[in-house]
C-alpha cells in the first residue's frame, strides 16, 4: 500500500475510480468522465485543498479529497469526497484514508474533521463505526431552480 498526494496529474485516474465506485449499486449514478474530472478539479482548486490517493500494487485503489476551512470553533478539515474502487472495498482502505485525514488534522492543529454523507447508504455505517457522530440538528437542504 502506498499513499501519495493528489495532484492535477492524478485527477483523471481519480475520476475513473470515482466513476467505478458511484456508477454502480447502491448509488447508480451516471457520471461521465469529463464531468467527473471537472467535479474533482473543483476541489483541487480550493485554496486549502488536501488530497490523498491510495495505491495497491501500483493501482489506484481509492482517494480522499478534503480542504481546511475556518469555523467559529476553530479550523476544521472538511472531507469532500472519499471513494474506494469496488474491488478494494471492505479491505480497510477507507479506514486507512480516514485515519490519515485525522492525523493530518491533528498534525495541522485542526480541531475537527467534518463530512457529509447520505444516511441511507452503506457509507453511514462506515463512518459511525469509525466514531463519527450524526450531528442531529444539522440538515442539508436542496432545491432545483425552475
Amino acid at each position: 500500500m502506498l499513499i501519495k498526494s493528489i495532484t492535477p496529474d492524478t485527477i483523471e485516474a481519480c475520476a475513473n475510480v470515482f466513476m467505478q465506485t458511484y456508477n454502480q449499486a447502491p448509488w447508480n449514478y451516471q457520471w461521465e468522465l469529463d464531468d467527473a474530472i471537472k467535479y474533482l478539479n473543483e476541489y483541487i482548486s480550493c485554496a486549502r485543498f488536501e488530497g490523498f490517493a491510495l495505491y495497491e500494487n501500483e493501482e489506484l485503489a481509492g482517494a480522499l479529497l478534503a480542504h481546511t476551512k475556518t469555523w467559529w470553533t476553530g479550523p476544521q478539515l472538511y472531507i469532500d469526497e472519499l471513494f474506494i474502487a469496488p474491488q478494494y472495498q471492505n479491505r480497510g482502505f477507507g479506514k486507512v484514508l480516514m485515519n490519515l485525514a485525522e492525523k493530518y488534522a491533528t498534525d495541522n492543529e485542526l480541531n475537527s474533521v467534518m463530512l457529509m454523507t447520505n444516511k441511507y447508504m452503506p457509507a453511514m455505517d462506515f463512518y459511525t463505526k469509525n466514531d463519527y457522530i450524526h450531528a442531529q440538528p444539522f440538515v442539508v437542504l436542496f432545491k432545483q431552480p425552475e
